[in-house]
């Protein structure tokens, strides 16, 4: 049987919780060079977590138009 595809929501939640996760790791960075790289994991998930939900925004009109 196929695996099936996470949906943009599934995704959305996913890539939020990661975001949330990498924020709390920089206050608990014992090194400067662990700080960035928490810092620079929140700000890729972030940004991730933004264009996901620029895609379910543009599902739900595709949606809203049929």
């Amino acid at each position: 049987m196929a695996k099936r595809e996470p949906t943009t929501e599934e995704l959305l939640r996913t890539q939020h919780e990661r975001t949330t996760e990498e924020h709390r790791a920089i206050g608990q960075s014992m090194t400067p060079d662990e700080e960035r790289q928490h810092r620079r994991r929140a700000e890729k998930a972030a940004y991730l977590e933004r264009m996901l939900a620029a895609r379910e925004r543009s599902e739900r009109m595709g949606r809203n138009q049929d």
